[in-house]
């Protein structure tokens, strides 16, 4: 566990996406976030109180979070600089991006010097085994997306939450398993997938979520997109180790390309969703859609409301935005679709 409360990292971010991280743990841990940390130039916010190093840890922050990504995840010097200033604070580091701060060696004896941490989410567990795809008890639901950074996390968040209140009810359980920097530090554990080496994705979520025999459900946080060249790969290894029962479809109807990938479109919905039952259907083959998940978060409330209703009657599936207007009809969906009994995949 990374040690709280948290100094919130923007820097010199320009992109809102680009922010995901600190935006997560901003919305889900709010108590656990003393402020955020931006340069002059910076624009965005959090809505949180900007504090320097110093203010921070005087007001009791233990951990600097850098909660920035970008493709590639590396750490630009004024970063380096950034974390350099925090640890002279007194404070720890942890971040999620594919550069360590282990291989920083300037950070090393600074965090060593001063008995402080430096903590890199995105490293696997040592111990992943090769996916078998061979069936497993328990209910499991993966969010995909039509694009990476559309809210698959906030989306699985909520679905969690929804499941387990009406576990409270019915007898089972519920848990959000996390496969991002984001979800990971929201949660305290995970699997940060998009770091395991590709033959050991699928097994990897196998190991995250395994077989439960208490009538409760996984909600597995996805990744990337089956239709983004950059990403489609993880997507693949996730269909394939969640073995899921129902998967819930992500988008944002106010992209119109994908991310960093300018002049590419976003798919349509019904072909995003077709592809993503027929990939899940090598180890679950009779997975099925519960939903669509939609981040109105660039809409008023009453185009958004009616966007949602027109993804409805155009899939046949509920739709919502799940942090504006929850989750109930999809919960409504899953919790009257009968558990789908195990059987031996084919080879």
């Amino acid at each position: 566990m990374i040690e709280a409360p948290f100094l919130l990292y923007l820097g010199h971010s320009t992109d809102p996406v680009g922010i995901k991280t600190s935006r997560g743990l901003a919305t889900f841990r709010t108590r656990d976030c003393v402020g955020e940390f931006r340069h002059d130039g910076c624009p965005l916010t959090l809505g949180l109180p900007r504090r320097t190093m110093e203010e921070a840890a005087a007001r009791g922050a233990r951990t600097l979070v850098l909660g920035i990504a970008h493709p590639g995840g590396a750490m630009a010097p004024s970063l380096v600089e950034d974390a350099h200033a925090a640890l002279m604070a007194g404070m720890n580091v942890a971040s999620g991006l594919h550069h360590r701060l282990r291989d920083v060696p300037s950070l090393v004896a600074l965090a060593e010097a001063r008995g402080l941490s430096l903590i890199d989410v995105r490293d696997p567990p040592k111990d992943i085994r090769v996916g078998t795809g061979e069936f497993r008890a328990g209910r499991r639901l993966l969010t995909v997306g039509t694009d990476c950074s559309v809210g698959k996390m906030y989306a699985a968040i909520a679905l969690a939450e929804g499941l387990e209140a009406r576990g409270r009810v019915s007898g089972f359980g519920a848990d959000f398993r996390a496969t991002g920097q984001t979800g990971i530090l929201i949660a305290g554990a995970g699997v940060p997938v998009d770091a395991v080496v590709a033959d050991f994705i699928s097994g990897a979520i196998e190991q995250l979520a395994p077989a439960r025999q208490d009538g409760g459900w996984d909600v597995i946080e996805g990744q990337g997109s089956l239709f983004h060249p950059s990403f489609a790969g993880v997507s693949t290894g996730l269909l394939h180790g969640a073995q899921p029962e129902a998967i819930v479809l992500c988008h944002d109807p106010a992209r119109v390309e994908m991310r960093g990938l300018p002049g590419r479109r976003l798919p349509d919905l019904d072909d995003c969703l077709a592809l993503n039952l027929q990939v899940a259907r090598l180890t679950s083959p009779r997975v099925y859609a519960a939903g669509v998940c939609l981040n109105t978060a660039s809409m008023e409330e009453g185009p958004a409301r009616a966007l949602c209703r027109s993804v409805e009657d155009m899939l046949g599936l509920p739709a919502t935005d799940p942090h504006r207007f929850g989750v109930e009809p999809i919960l409504s969906l899953l919790c009257t679709a009968p558990s789908q009994p195990a059987t031996i995949a084919s080879r």
